[in-house]
């Protein structure tokens, strides 16, 4: 498979409260925009300014539920497709969640129970999905607090088989390995090295934070050192791909997110942006 994002570097999450520090990075490639906040027919100006600057902006979706057991609801991969037209989007992304259920919205990413009911459900949804999109589509697991009992699989091997019976790329959040694997004892490097890295298309970055005995994914804490050493393995194992801070609230001040930014692309041995 051809790379939908080819030599990105280092780029951030394109969020109202810091569309001016994205704006004025120098050496930006590419952005990250939730989808559902974007109006395909009149998205923000400072985020069309960035994309007609050449740099590349991914819609990111929240809202699909493609893990749930009812079919995606064709009016939200619609949006998704018209927010990727609208934003010139070499690619688009979603979640390995399901996020309602009976109708209900969770309003929370929720983990796929990993079973081959589940997984059978789950590859039929990203197929239609993929069916009705105009660029290719990455699936980003998640940082789950709790697994479902009866799996049948393993996170790598159900993820593995997900991406083999469908044309989705992986988007692989470096603090989402970091977190699961130390939710649950694991070597984050074992479960490294056993991910179809061939299938990236870029990665995510992102801080957090020890409550109640596990690790929470707040992506309002600053990225921790064995995150930043886990970027130095992956980039040690295949070129390194496009990487993105995702920071959403508590920002800190510009300089220390430059800074943030910085050791992101230290780590990848990639230039700095800033």
């Amino acid at each position: 498979m051809n790379d939908p994002l080819p030599e990105p570097g280092v780029g951030i999450g394109w969020r109202p409260e810091i569309a001016g520090f994205v704006a004025d990075l120098p050496g930006l490639r590419f952005t990250e925009v939730i989808a559902e906040s974007v109006r395909p027919g009149h998205p923000p100006r400072l985020l069309t300014d960035l994309r007609d600057r050449g740099v590349r902006v991914v819609p990111h979706g929240v809202r699909l539920s493609l893990g749930g057991a009812e079919p995606v609801a064709a009016e939200r991969v619609a949006h998704l497709a018209a927010a990727a037209e609208a934003l010139a989007a070499p690619l688009v992304s979603e979640h390995v969640a399901f996020v309602r259920a009976g109708g209900t919205e969770a309003g929370h990413l929720l983990p796929v129970p990993r079973t081959r009911a589940a997984l059978d459900a789950l590859a039929d949804n990203v197929r239609r999905t993929c069916a009705e999109l105009p660029v290719p589509l990455a699936l980003e697991p998640i940082a789950a607090l709790f697994d479902w009992p009866d799996a049948e699989y393993t996170e790598v091997d159900f993820l593995t088989e997900l991406l083999e019976r469908t044309d989705a790329y992986l988007l692989l959040d470096i603090a989402n390995v970091h977190a699961n694997a130390r939710n649950r004892g694991q070597d984050p490097l074992a479960l490294l090295d056993r991910l179809p890295l061939e299938r990236i298309a870029y990665c995510h970055v992102a801080g957090g934070r020890q409550h109640e005995g596990l690790y929470h994914d707040t992506h309002t804490d600053p990225v921790p050192a064995e995150v930043l050493d886990l970027i130095k393995e992956l980039a040690a194992r295949r070129r390194p791909p496009g990487l993105l801070l995702e920071r959403d609230g508590r920002y800190p001040p510009a300089a220390e997110l430059r800074a943030e930014l910085d050791a992101i692309a230290a780590a990848a041995g990639l230039p700095p942006i800033t």
